[in-house]
């Protein structure tokens, strides 16, 4: 059976039509708890921004002449940059938070005056990473301010001699977000989202006493297309009600690596797809760090793959989202965007469905004083946590020398990796298929469907025909 969900966004606001109809009384409280809203909402834009409205009004009439978007030039590009996002949100603005990389991004884009507004700048990103998760390779695309009349801004000179977009931007990111460099466009419907081919994550961690090889071989089963919903959190609240995902590379590598295979060598899980769901490369890492750890046989990813079998993830923990990087993003040649043919739960295309005729993308420009400054500041911020890093491994040596003096005949210790599973952990390991289960993928739309979130349809593809779910009493019990 398939399903077909659409999600029911529940409005927040009265009509007139209902306000007519409320009580003195009824008015009265709303007015109250509107005001307690706009005075607690006020709190947190000042406790984000560290200005008072006050000010911001002085702020506003103090603006210089506003900058006028209708006389500009306007192009298509693909804009990629890297942030570090351990100190933020996540990647997708928040309406109670300034702390994400969207709002850095389109804050300096309306800064320096290349986009009017988010609405008007048909903007589209590769991807959302979660709170605490970095990206070496974020792509957006969108509209943005030319030198440049439409007609000539593919010609080479044009390109030359473009606005410097990355050393504009990054005069007003904060460190931790830098621009890289741009990509011209030819189609100017181009979708850093929809038109992406392949994603690539990287998960760094350190080897301590994890059996590498088991990890490997239980990595080996993730190749191909297979239903991961044991594998990720399902946003089945969102319409999310499918979780077949295709991965077609996986491999784990050494990062930097110490004379014979010391504890301390990093390495990094690698994992390419077209698209990934909600935490599911962090519930992949779990289960392998558990395979590392030897409390799991590398058969168990194979088993959490079998949905037939097993229908409802066993609970366990996640890993910690700041080893996490997207660290690369492949694009198709020709665009292929076209909202019919792709839905929430990810593009109906494969991979080697290119289309045919002249492709829509160009090189990636890089300016030589903007790389070299970004480099440079990578450099010192590589520096800074490179002497924290060696300053603990100094001492480390030292304490563990002592270790070895006084108790010759304990087991070292070698706990570099379990800070990388979050929650607390049972002294008694129970093993992860004999653990409580969470809901099945048919009891969350139900539950779903009974708060009203989802309006569901069952396809019968016998048939063609279409059922309507209704709401069921039940809880949700994970």
């Amino acid at each position: 059976m398939d399903f077909d969900v659409q999600v029911i966004k529940k409005s927040k606001r009265h009509t007139r039509e209902e306000l007519n109809g409320f009580s003195q009384e009824q008015l009265v409280d709303r007015i109250v708890q509107l005001e307690s809203q706009n005075f607690q909402l006020k709190n947190i834009v000042q406790k984000v921004t560290g200005v008072k409205s006050e000010d911001r009004t002085k702020e506003r009439n103090n603006k210089k002449r506003k900058f006028d978007f209708s006389k500009c030039h306007k192009r298509h590009i693909l804009l990629r940059f890297y942030y570090l996002g351990w100190d933020y949100q996540g990647y997708a603005s928040q309406e109670d938070s300034a702390r994400t990389i969207e709002h850095q991004l389109f804050n300096a884009l309306t800064r320096v005056c290349l986009i009017e507004n988010r609405e008007s700048s048909n903007y589209h990103r590769c991807g959302r990473t979660d709170k605490g998760v970095s990206a070496f390779h974020q792509v957006v695309s969108l509209d943005i301010r030319s030198k440049f009349s439409s007609e000539s801004q593919l010609d080479p000179g044009s390109i030359a001699n473009e606005i410097n977009y990355c050393q504009l931007l990054n005069r007003v990111l904060p460190q931790n977000i830098r621009c890289v460099s741009w990509m011209p466009m030819v189609n100017p419907n181009y979708s850093a989202r929809f038109d992406c081919r392949s994603r690539t994550y990287r998960y760094f961690f350190p080897r301590g006493d994890l059996d590498v090889e088991a990890m490997k071989e239980a990595s080996g089963y993730l190749v191909g297309a297979h239903d991961f919903r044991n594998l990720c959190k399902m946003d089945v609240g969102n319409g999310v009600v499918a979780f077949m995902r295709r991965i077609s590379y996986v491999s784990i590598v050494d990062s930097q690596k110490d004379a014979n295979e010391s504890p301390y060598d990093m390495l990094y899980l690698e994992l390419r797809g077209k698209a990934f769901l909600w935490h599911q490369v962090r519930c992949i890492m779990a289960i392998l760090i558990l395979v590392g750890q030897g409390r799991e046989a590398p058969t168990v990813v194979r088993e959490l793959l079998d949905v037939v079998k097993n229908p409802c993830k066993p609970q366990y923990s996640l890993a910690s989202d700041l080893p996490l990087n997207l660290y690369e993003c492949e694009y198709r040649n020709k665009g292929v965007f076209d909202p019919a043919i792709f839905d929430k739960n990810g593009p109906v295309l494969e991979d080697n469905e290119d289309m045919d005729g002249d492709s829509d993308l160009r090189e990636w420009v890089y300016e030589e004083e903007s790389l070299t400054r970004t480099i440079s500041e990578l450099q010192a911020l590589w520096t800074s946590n490179s002497i924290k890093s060696t300053m603990c491994r100094e001492m480390l040596r030292s304490l563990q020398e002592i270790f070895d003096q006084r108790f010759p005949e304990a087991d070292k210790p070698k706990c570099q990796q379990a800070i990388l599973l979050q929650g607390v952990q049972s002294r008694d390991y129970k093993p992860l298929m004999g653990r409580k289960k969470c809901e099945s993928l048919e009891s969350r739309i139900v539950h779903y469907s009974k708060k009203r979130r989802i309006q569901v349809s069952v396809k019968d593809k016998a048939d063609s025909s279409e059922a309507k779910i209704e709401p069921a009493d039940g809880e949700d019990n994970c």
